[in-house]
């Protein structure tokens, strides 16, 4: 497709809906009217979720196409509205396939335990983002911990400095000796 035909055929629904079938970032080319359109813009975003970018504001808040969007590719959730990223089933969606999705997240589903233990499985090291009311809970500490040992100083930092002295911390801080 040719990005000069999409330019100056902008409002063209038709040629769009062609073009997005081929990329969805063709989207970027489109007029208002086309990047307001849902059916066009699913279709962009099934095709590539980071076609959201150039999605209208008020489709960015509509719960269909964000679905769509973080079925593959969950940072597509900085493109989110506000009220979106406070969505608990959205984020748990965007978290489960990129756990780097909760750097998005509301300020209360960063101290979610369901949100932010899902989020570090996928990726230890997000637990930095996390409040530290959740950095606090075991069992959120200890998948960050399996997941990437690197978490280890988010985790000394959090409210409770008791965790460190959890037994189930302490078997994977210090694993026992196959003997």
């Amino acid at each position: 497709m040719d990005v000069e035909e999409l330019k100056n055929n902008s409002q063209n629904k038709e040629l769009f809906s062609n073009a997005l079938q081929e990329s969805g970032l063709y989207l970027e080319w489109a007029g208002n009217e086309i990047k307001d359109d849902k059916e066009l813009v699913m279709k962009a975003v099934k095709q590539n979720p980071g076609a959201l970018e150039f999605a209208s504001d008020r489709l960015k808040d509509d719960k269909d196409i964000l679905m769509a969007s973080v079925e593959t590719v969950g940072w597509v959730m900085c493109y989110a509205s506000d009220r979106l990223r406070a969505d608990k089933e959205l984020m748990l969606k965007a978290v489960k396939n990129d756990g780097q999705a909760l750097y998005y997240a509301s300020k209360e589903l960063r101290n979610d335990k369901d949100v932010v233990l899902e989020a570090v499985k996928n990726k230890g090291i997000i637990i930095k983002y996390a409040s530290l009311d959740a950095r606090s809970d075991v069992e959120i500490a200890a998948a960050a911990l399996m997941q990437n040992a690197k978490t280890m100083s988010y985790v000394k930092g959090c409210l409770n400095p008791e965790i460190l002295n959890n037994e189930e911390i302490q078997k994977i801080i210090n694993p026992p000796e196959n003997e």
